[in-house]
């Protein structure tokens, strides 16, 4: 195993959905854990009763600053860090054309460049102890871009590429590294925290603007359960050989597995035209 049987767990984004569960279930195991959000009041509860093995911190994971003292206050406590969850984050629906720039630029501060930042400040630790697991959690949109959703598929593919990376540096000094790609849960994610910029071209309104319509109206009904999503996440933490890659809900397993099958095909049918790239081998 990459963990021990009693680890010590950093997750962002403690104070609603996935984060919010994992927390729950990991204090409830008895483990010792790093619970964060913005407004530390809102994770305050979790560590209440069990303060000499949950810390609760403010995190914003925009804020270099912070993300050092958060690692530095984990060590410190606990004298390692197991198990790092990269949760923070949040949607951004738009047309490609009609995004704001601000906003796209805050999405990839928090998305990519904070859990960028957060996973390099644990590694050393990590590979002193030649032990841990780092889950990035993705989302069906790490490998399909949707209408309304290229900023943030942006940002779940740039998770996606920097997990499998990761994951190759790091597996000969015995850490685990998973991408969490969840498809529709019950979180905020559609709700309270998502952001849109209006669709205001006509050309947009069916693709765009129907999708981003149905994500609102959808909010608080999807099928997934936070509570079986974090269960899973444990689950494959606690196994020998966890996946590099988890995708979460039979939503989300049937739209990858059918998206790789078709881009495979794609590029079987353009098999020759790629391959006849090379140099002739009369001059190779």
């Amino acid at each position: 195993m990459s963990t021990p049987t009693d680890p010590v767990w950093l997750i962002t984004g403690c104070s609603t959905g996935f984060g919010r569960e994992l927390a729950r279930l990991v204090i409830e195991r008895g483990w010792k854990a790093v619970v964060t959000a913005r407004d530390r009041a809102r994770v305050a509860d979790l560590a209440e009763g069990v303060e000499d093995r949950v810390l609760a911190l403010g995190l914003d994971v925009t804020k270099s600053e912070q993300l050092r003292e958060v690692v530095k206050s984990a060590e410190q406590q606990f004298g390692r860090i197991d198990v790092l969850v990269n949760n923070a984050g949040y949607g951004y629906q738009s047309s490609v054309e009609e995004a704001d720039d601000e906003q796209v630029r805050a999405q990839f501060d928090a998305n990519v460049f904070g859990l960028f930042e957060l996973t390099r400040l644990v590694l050393p630790g990590m590979r002193e102890h030649r032990q841990g697991h780092i889950l990035n959690i993705s989302s069906v949109a790490g490998f399909i871009g949707f209408p309304g959703s290229g900023y943030y598929a942006a940002t779940k593919h740039a998770v996606e590429g920097f997990s499998t990376a990761l994951a190759a540096e790091v597996a000969p000094l015995g850490l685990k590294v998973t991408s969490v790609a969840p498809g529709p849960f019950r979180t905020d994610w559609a709700g309270r925290s998502l952001q849109q910029t209006t669709t205001e071209i006509d050309d947009y309104r069916d693709t765009v603007g129907t999708r981003m319509s149905g994500t609102a109206e959808g909010s608080g009904q999807q099928p997934g359960d936070p509570v079986r999503a974090a269960q899973a996440m444990i689950d494959i933490v606690e196994h020998a050989n966890p996946p590099q890659h988890l995708v979460l809900g039979a939503w989300g397993v049937d739209k990858v597995s059918a998206h790789l099958r078709e881009t495979l095909e794609e590029i079987e049918q353009w098999r020759e035209t790629s391959v006849n790239t090379a140099y002739p081998a009369s001059e190779q």
